[in-house]
Formats: structure tokens, C-alpha cells, sequence
């Protein structure tokens, strides 16, 4: 399998919804337009921000064909699978190559039990050889995060190329560099903490904040990368109190609203979920002037 190079900044996508709860693919069509504009480095769609879980193999098809068509070629697309069977996975892993995406995200299984470290292995090994996409493993559920070692024995499958750590936790992320940097791509979900995730040696960062800071963290990216710390520090700090605001419960309604007060367009959550309320808009807006992004400032 050729490998599919993952660095820089990965936006992931909202997943737009009008008021009957059905995807909006005009709106989602504008979003990865403005991604792209902002000099993202891959997509990745169905994700945690795409509301991924509420998604059918159906939908998740539809939406990552149309990231596909958008893109054009310009930058890899990652389709989401949060699932909790290996069958299911597989399925939604299959549609999403029907779909053309260049590589997988796939989450372990987590709903209440968690697997052995055997089983998990087994569990993306199934995937691999069913679906035969490069994967990355998507570290996220704090309750069932993959350790180090398992992490390590995951390298092993050719089809494994990237872990993107999440979940909260630096110290794992930490220990992840120390032992697979070398023989897998390591990308930061930490949102509020990619600089120093950078500093560390990640090769990237693929998460929810780029979302809504593309451009912002792209610029921390570069200045990483060429060795301009004080700048660094400086977007750093700006990133944090974007992230500060929208970090909570209901993020993905938080991060539509992040987008809408920037004069862009992420649509609805999905039912049950509400879109963030007055208090939280507020809060939101604040940060986005300090921040410099709120839509009358770009005007």
C-alpha cells in the first residue's frame, strides 16, 4: 500500500443540518471551499465536530463523496467511522472507499465495554484487510483510549499510518512520540495545546479547533516549523481563547456557532441536540473579536 503522507493542518468538517435534520450539502460544499481557502492541509469528514456518530453508512457516503468532489484532488479527504462493531465498521469503512476518500479515521469500540488489547488489535487488523485503506487511529474516547503499547503493535499493520491522539491527555501523546514517531504519523487533537503538541515533534495536527481557526492555526504550524517561537506563542494564546469558548458540552452546536459569527455557514445540529444558546453565542462572540475573526472585523 503507498503511503499516504498526513502533516500539517487537518480541518476536520462540520456536517451542516437544516430544520427537517437532513444534511445540507450546499452548505457543506461552502465549508470545505473555505478550508481549502485557508491552506488546510486534509479534510477529514463523519468525524466527532461532523457529528460522525449520528451518521448512517448512507449519509457518511454522501457527505465524504461530496469532500471528495469539492477537493478535487487538492488535498487528501479522511472519512469518519465511530462504530462499535467490527461489522459495522467494515461497512461504513467499504461505503467510504465507494466514496473515494483516500484513508479512513476509525475510533476503537467504546460503547460501555472495551475491548482487550488482543481484541483491539484484531478489531483494526479486520478492518484493514476487509476495507484495505490506510487508517488512522482515532484516540479519542477517554475511557477507552489505546495505550502506548497497543499503539505499538498497531504499527505493525501496514495499513495503520497515523494515530491522531485526542481524549485529553499530553502525557500519552507524550509517551506515543517517545515510541512510534518514526514508524507512524502522530497527529494532535489536544486543541488546546497544539503548540507545545508541535514542539514535541508531532507531525501535525488533526482536531476540532482548526475548524474554526483555520487560517490561525495554519499560521501556528509555519511558525513552528521555522523555528519562530515567540509568534508562536503569540497564536498560541490567541487560539486558547477561541478554544476556551467553545469547549464544553454540545460542541459541535458550539463550533456552528463559532462558524455562523464569523459570516460563515455550518447549519444545525442534529436532533436532539439544540443550537448554542444566547449566554453561549455571547461568550463565543467575545472571544472571537479578541481573536479578530468575528464577521464585521473581516468586513
Amino acid at each position: 500500500m503507498s503511503k499516504l503522507e498526513l502533516q500539517g493542518i487537518i480541518a476536520t468538517v462540520v456536517t451542516p443540518f437544516d430544520a427537517k435534520d437532513e444534511v445540507d450539502y450546499d452548505l457543506l460544499r461552502g465549508e470545505i471551499k473555505y478550508l481549502l481557502d485557508s491552506g488546510v492541509t486534509a479534510i477529514c469528514a463523519c468525524g466527532s465536530t461532523g457529528e460522525g456518530h449520528t451518521l448512517s453508512a448512507e449519509e457518511s457516503a454522501r457527505i465524504c463523496a461530496t469532500v471528495v468532489e469539492e477537493v478535487a484532488g487538492r488535498v487528501p479527504v479522511i472519512g469518519g467511522v465511530i462504530q462499535n462493531s467490527t461489522a459495522q465498521a467494515i461497512r461504513y469503512g467499504k461505503a467510504l472507499k465507494e466514496a473515494g476518500v483516500d484513508a479512513l479515521q476509525v475510533t476503537p469500540v467504546h460503547y460501555v465495554f472495551s475491548p482487550s488489547e488482543d481484541e483491539s488489535v484484531e478489531y483494526y487488523r479486520k478492518i484493514a484487510a476487509e476495507v484495505g485503506l490506510p487508517i488512522v487511529l482515532y484516540n479519542v474516547v477517554p475511557w477507552a483510549l489505546l495505550g502506548v503499547d497497543v499503539i505499538e503493535r498497531l504499527t505493525e499493520i501496514p495499513e495503520i499510518i497515523a494515530v491522531k491522539q485526542s481524549g485529553g491527555d499530553i502525557h500519552l501523546l507524550a509517551q506515543i512520540l517517545h515510541r512510534v514517531k518514526d514508524k507512524i504519523t502522530v497527529l494532535a487533537a489536544l486543541d488546546d495545546l497544539h503548540y507545545p503538541s508541535f514542539v514535541m515533534g508531532a507531525h501535525g495536527a488533526l482536531a476540532a479547533i482548526p475548524t474554526v481557526t483555520p487560517k490561525l492555526s495554519v499560521q501556528l504550524w509555519d511558525a513552528v516549523q521555522r523555528g519562530d517561537h515567540e509568534e508562536a506563542l503569540r497564536l498560541h494564546n490567541v487560539i486558547l481563547g477561541v478554544w476556551t469558548a467553545i469547549d464544553g458540552p454540545n460542541l459541535p452546536a458550539r463550533i456552528k456557532a463559532a462558524l455562523e459569527l464569523q459570516g460563515r455557514q455550518g447549519g444545525l445540529p442534529r436532533h436532539p441536540f439544540t443550537p448554542a444558546t444566547d449566554a453561549e453565542r455571547a461568550t463565543i462572540s467575545t472571544a472571537l473579536e479578541a481573536a479578530g475573526l468575528l464577521a464585521e472585523q473581516g468586513k
